[in-house]
Parts: C-alpha cells; structure tokens; sequence
C-alpha cells in the first residue's frame, strides 16, 4: 500500500503481469487504485468527455495510483478486471440490470449481479505469455504468424482508424484489429506486408486466428448463470449506462 491521500486497494491483474516487461510496474500482476470520490463522479459527468468517449478512459486514469501506469498500458482484459474492480470499490459488487434470455429474445427480467464472483480465465499452461508476442499458424493458408494482444492504446488507434474509413463507407472492423495485432507474417514484420496480409486474410484463417487469441487472452467472465423463466441460462453480463451510473445511487 502506498502513501496516498484517499484510501487505496491493491488487485489483481488477470494476466498475472506476464505479458508487460519486466521493468514495467504491471510485471507484477497487481495494480493499486484508489477509491472513487466526487472528482471521478465529476468524471463521469461531464458532457464533454461522454460525447468524446473517452470518459471511462479519463475515470481509470484518475483512479490508478501505481506510478508510471495508464489505462492504455493495459492490456484489454485487464482493462476490463480493472474497470470491474473500479466499480466494486465505488458502488460495491452489487449491479441490478435488466438481461435478456439468450433463448427467448423477448423474455426480460432485471437481475443483480454480484460482480465480485466473477472470475479470472484461466491462462493456458501451453502458451508462453511473456513479451506479449505469441505465435500462430493458419489453418488453410499455413502461414506463420506473430500477434500482441492489444492495449488500450492500440484501441484507441483502431477506433481512430475505424471511424476514418467509415467516413467513406468502408467498413474495416475485423482488418483493422487485425492490422494492429498481427507483427510479424512468415518472418517479414514490415507494416506494408502486414497491412496487404490482414487484408486479404482467408476467411478461415481469420475466424481461426481470433478464436485463438479470444482463448488465450487474460480476462475476466462476465457471464452468469441466471434464472429466467424457469430454467437456467448462460447471460453476458450487460455494461450499460448504470454500471457507473447506478439509478440507486
């Protein structure tokens, strides 16, 4: 616990650190933030920043104590630990929202969720987490690849990117991503050949590539098993406007 002001909580990261450098304060697995006062609830105000999107980006960044680290150093699974641990330590765990049956789109309930019993994914025992760089081979095209997982800097990038091509009527989502967490393609890292490849990729080899990464990749569930109608299902816990605007608060 450092020396600060408000009071402060140290948690953990899902990646357990292994993906950040070893000189990098995240190499620890562990991030200290503080408690929310009225200054991030000021955060969470204001028009400007909510119009922007980049009010929860702004919140994180005021609420991470440890020296030398920002949101978008995170990779985006622990973003998400660290934007769950956020709200607990704000709100506390309970979050009352309305789910949909995934079987019955028209079948509603509002349930509360405690989200201090959402767990960490399990890291794979097969993958080799350090440096963030991680080896993939296509399943159709054979190619070997190198891929990160992305940060929220690169986020952020890809957004920018995202919202460019838009203007033009082009919808670049899936290359787009894929341009930024692909490094290197059968040896060769130069962007150009990167760029040609993601955009060009196999469909298969696409699909293939991103459920890879999405198992590999630290994170926290945010699903839960609900009651609804009788029987039990699987639910996506929703992030809606009242995970940080509780109408109960």
């Amino acid at each position: 616990m450092s020396e600060y002001k408000f009071p402060t909580e140290i948690i953990d990261l899902p990646s357990e650190g292994k993906v950040y450098p070893k000189e990098s304060p995240l190499s620890s697995g562990k991030l200290e933030l503080k408690y929310m006062t009225t200054r991030e609830e000021d955060i969470l105000m204001s028009e400007n920043l909510i119009k922007k999107g980049v009010v929860i980006d702004k919140l994180l960044d005021s609420l991470i104590v440890t020296k030398g680290v920002k949101q978008e150093d995170l990779i985006l699974g622990d973003k998400n630990a660290v934007l769950v641990a956020s709200r607990i330590l704000a709100y506390g765990p309970e979050y009352t929202v309305e789910v949909t049956n995934p079987n019955d789109i028209d079948e509603k309930i509002e349930h509360t969720f405690d989200l201090s019993q959402c767990p960490f994914k399990e890291l794979s025992k097969k993958v080799d987490y350090s440096d963030n760089s991680f080896d993939f081979t296509t399943p159709v095209g054979k190619n070997k690849l190198k891929f990160k997982l992305l940060t929220g800097a690169d986020e952020t990038l890809i957004e920018k990117d995202i919202k460019q091509s838009s203007k033009f009527g082009v919808s670049s989502d899936i290359s787009t991503r894929l341009r930024y967490t692909v490094t290197e393609v059968d040896g060769e890292s130069k962007q150009n050949i990167i760029n040609e490849f993601t955009q060009n990729l196999l469909a298969r080899d696409s699909v293939a590539l991103r459920n890879y990464i999405r198992d590999i990749a630290p994170d926290i569930d945010l699903t839960s098993e609900v009651e609804i109608g009788g029987e039990a299902v699987d639910v996506s816990i929703p992030l809606t406007v009242e995970f940080f605007w509780p109408s109960s608060v």
